[in-house]
């Protein structure tokens, strides 16, 4: 298929067309001289794109629209053209790098280390409804960003579990600092702790201070949800990445012998407090596993998914990797369970 004369159209990574790739026809071999951005002239095609495709695939890949080059710069230029205003990384669970003007990187865990399969801040009540990736450095090997149908993801889970999820809910625990996890500052973006009871207040989030000035939180969300635009449900939660049972098992020993369960870093219950089953755990991780679409970077592409409906990770990979994040238009569900 052929937008406008400007660019072409396919779905060679999966049936059903997740990502759909958009490309230039025309080729970029250096960025123009004038300091215009080399997209430019695609914009209102890629506007276009946008409109047909992101509500009914989840994700849009757009490849060659930089001559192969990428630059933290670019991603924020890129979201930009949608006239969103960009977020900032409030609440986080994984270290990143403020590199200014709403872009971050990606998760910046050790390269032999996997991401399961999340969408963006299902742990929370507030998450973003879109995000972007940009490909600035691609790895030696390895490093995609897998990404998977959110609403596959839904259909596929056993209905008995799924029913057990949406009538529990979930309950995310997090303790921070004392060199295990992120900071209480680096997460809630202040050193004030009269700003984090004001923003865990806010946003229905239970709170405690421990003995050790180090900060407890709570929070009960959903294992679901309901898109407000295209009214699909979604599976959307992060249940199986902050249970205990995604720590590889010697490191899950080491550390629970350092600390109880209730202190360790993060995890996850059943809404009334009850733990959840390994097993049940383990058959979402396969869902996930069977709807796992992979595709290796490319310098300079840019990835835009809409995060509820599209799910994202990491995998491991060797050589340098450089993929920054930029994410907008904010959504908030209620917590009234």
């Amino acid at each position: 298929m052929v937008f406008d004369d400007l660019v072409k159209v396919t779905s060679g990574f999966q049936e059903g067309g997740l990502p759909v790739l958009i490309e230039p026809i025309k080729s970029f071999n250096k960025l123009t001289e004038t300091n215009q951005l080399p997209w430019q002239e695609y914009v209102p095609t890629i506007k276009k794109v946008v409109d047909e495709f992101l509500l009914n695939t989840g994700g849009i890949l757009f490849r060659g629209f930089t001559g192969g080059k990428g630059d933290s710069k670019f991603c924020n230029a890129f979201a930009q053209m949608f006239g969103e205003q960009l977020l900032t990384y409030d609440f986080g669970s994984t270290p990143r790098t403020d590199l200014g003007e709403g872009v971050y990187t990606a998760t910046e865990y050790p390269a032999h280390q996997i991401i399961p399969l999340h969408n963006e801040q299902a742990y929370t009540l507030n998450w973003p409804m879109r995000i972007w990736f940009h490909c600035v450095t691609a790895p030696q090997s390895g490093g995609e960003t897998p990404i998977a149908n959110s609403r596959e993801v839904y259909k596929h889970i056993p209905l008995a579990i799924r029913e057990r999820f949406e009538s529990k809910k979930l309950l995310y625990v997090r303790n921070y600092g004392n060199g295990l996890d992120l900071p209480w500052e680096t997460v809630f973006n202040t050193d004030s702790k009269d700003q984090v009871e004001r923003y865990c207040q806010q946003n229905d989030i239970g709170f405690m201070w421990k003995d050790d000035d180090e900060l407890r939180t709570w929070q009960k969300c959903q294992a679901t949800a309901q898109h407000p635009i295209t009214k699909d449900w979604v599976w959307f939660n992060q249940a199986h990445l902050f249970h205990v049972s995604n720590i590889e098992p010697a490191a899950r020993e080491a550390l629970l012998d350092v600390v109880e369960l209730e202190d360790l870093p993060r995890n996850v219950y059943y809404g009334d407090g009850i733990e959840i089953e390994e097993s049940i755990l383990q058959e979402i991780r396969g869902v996930l596993d069977q709807q796992t679409v992979s595709f290796p970077w490319q310098e300079g592409d840019f990835m835009m998914l809409d995060n509820m409906l599209s799910a994202h990770g990491r995998s491991s990979f060797s050589g340098d990797r450089k993929v920054v994040v930029a994410m907008a238009r904010p959504h908030t569900e209620s917590g009234s369970f």
